[in-house]
């Protein structure tokens, strides 16, 4: 087992396994990059490895494309970066990977899961420097059954802090912007209960399509893609009791409480839904049906817009709907946390009531709170109308990817998925993904450009718990 003594010190070599593909090129060079170009940037060894072939020079231009205008430390980095051809699922390749590393070394796995899996299975039959720290990408296995199991095989390789499971949303600053918030403000950590909220939504509607990504994204649908993993955990934040303090094993711990008591609404999976899209145009943007997209296998029946209400079995949110919902090619990019309040329990007789409930939305894209507030109207001073109390959080200095990067390389786990919260995300989904594997569940269809299946009229919270 890897020493974890070295656990305080920050990280001098990044190795990232994949360096060849989408998501280090897309997502983790550029987070890479807003990290190096920020204040909390610092100088470290940049090593890309893949099966493919690819020269220093090759891998040092891919480089500075993603680190676009990221000056001083970035411009070092990328000057410096080497690439070795290695095969990640090889003992031996790994022992000469880590081998020529300096100081305490971080691997980062932007690998598809089951590579991933068989590339931790050679490591443990590997001598291990010190302090080595692990990042692995969602979704951490391709079930329950095999989150456990590797787990349980991280276990014998190297303490739980020195493993990063990655999920980038974890860094978004509006998602970092809930801790505070709920807990620093006794107005809004009084309103999260059930006493006063009627249903929580959270939504994270996506204008884009498939773009390329059939490889991953047919096998894993909307469902496992973002909700078993991004929506859950968002939720988590949403719903956990107020920890001691915000240091990596209290949040941890707490989202790992109000998980173990979270399930689907109704108990057989089937307080959910699922569609996938038609031909259509979002903005204006054609876009084939789903089953036409370039390597999807029609066969699959892979959803690309999935919907799940939960239950959250505590004294705090008893009898409260949680709904998930995520999709692709939908006409709105709609990305919040909406919290549906309680109607008042009397209106006094003469006022005239609004027409819909109070809500409290947060929006994570652009990054907003608005908070509806009844208010009596400039005219007739009896007549109730709502206004809206808005607060723009502003930007983080970092990307959500950024963000994740600092914490792995100062090694501070507290934005890094733990073993069980992976497992407990799995384990919520199970009984939905049974239902869809039965047809239990239908696969409807919509529109590309469309806000989702016109018979979805009707919320899923009305089904039988």
């Amino acid at each position: 087992m890897a020493d974890s003594r070295a656990r305080t010190s920050g990280i001098d070599t990044l190795v990232i396994l994949g360096a060849g593909g989408d998501l280090t090129s897309r997502l983790l060079l550029p987070g890479l990059g807003s990290l190096l170009g920020s204040s909390r940037g610092r100088p470290l060894q940049l090593v890309g490895s893949d099966r493919g072939e690819l020269s220093d020079r090759e891998f040092r231009s891919k480089v500075r494309a993603a680190f676009g205008d990221a000056g001083g430390v970035a411009r070092t980095v990328a000057d410096r970066a080497r690439y070795v051809q290695a095969d990640a699922t090889s003992g031996e390749d790994l022992a000469a990977l880590l081998a020529g590393c300096e100081g305490r070394v971080a691997l980062y796995f932007a690998l598809p899961p089951a590579v991933a899996a068989a590339s931790c299975r050679a490591l443990a039959g590997v001598e291990l420097p010190e302090g080595l720290v692990l990042a692995l990408e969602k979704p951490f296995g391709t079930d329950g059954a095999s989150a456990r199991k590797l787990n349980r095989l991280l276990q014998t390789i190297m303490p739980e802090e020195q493993v990063f499971r990655v999920d980038h949303f974890l860094g978004k600053s509006t998602v970092l912007n809930l801790l505070g918030l709920r807990f620093a403000n006794r107005l809004f950590e009084s309103l999260f209960s059930a006493q006063h909220v009627e249903r929580v939504d959270i939504v994270f509607d996506e204008t884009l399509g498939l773009e390329g990504r059939a490889g991953y994204y047919d096998k894993a649908g909307a469902l496992v893609d973002m909700i078993q993993s991004h929506l859950l955990l968002v939720l988590a934040l949403t719903a956990m009791e107020p920890p001691s303090s915000v240091s990596s094993e209290d949040l941890r711990g707490a989202m790992a409480q109000v998980l173990r008591a979270t399930r689907p609404w109704a108990k057989n999976g089937t307080s959910s839904r699922r569609a996938r899209y038609t031909a259509g145009s979002v903005g204006r943007r054609k876009l084939p049906a789903y089953v036409k997209e370039k390597g999807v296998v029609a066969g699959n029946r892979t959803e690309t817009l999935a919907e799940v209400t939960l239950a959250v079995d505590t004294w705090r949110w008893a009898g409260v709907p949680f709904r998930l919902r995520s999709g692709k090619a939908l006409g709105d990019g709609r990305q919040e946390i909406v919290i549906t309040l309680r109607d008042v329990p009397h209106l006094p007789t003469g006022f005239h009531a609004v027409d819909r409930p109070a809500q409290i939305r947060i929006r994570l894209k652009p990054s907003t709170m608005e908070v509806d507030l009844a208010t009596n109207g400039s005219g007739d001073p009896f007549d109730v109308e709502w206004d809206v109390l808005r607060h723009d959080f502003g930007e983080n200095e970092l990307s959500a990817y950024g963000e994740v990067l600092a914490e792995l390389m100062e090694g501070d786990p507290t934005l890094s998925v733990r073993g069980d919260v992976a497992e407990e995300c799995w384990r919520i989904v199970a009984p939905v993904l049974a239902a869809w594997r039965k047809d239990a569940v239908p696969l409807d269809s919509y529109k590309a450009g469309s806000a989702g299946p016109s018979r979805w009229g009707t919320p899923p919270e009305a089904a039988g718990r």
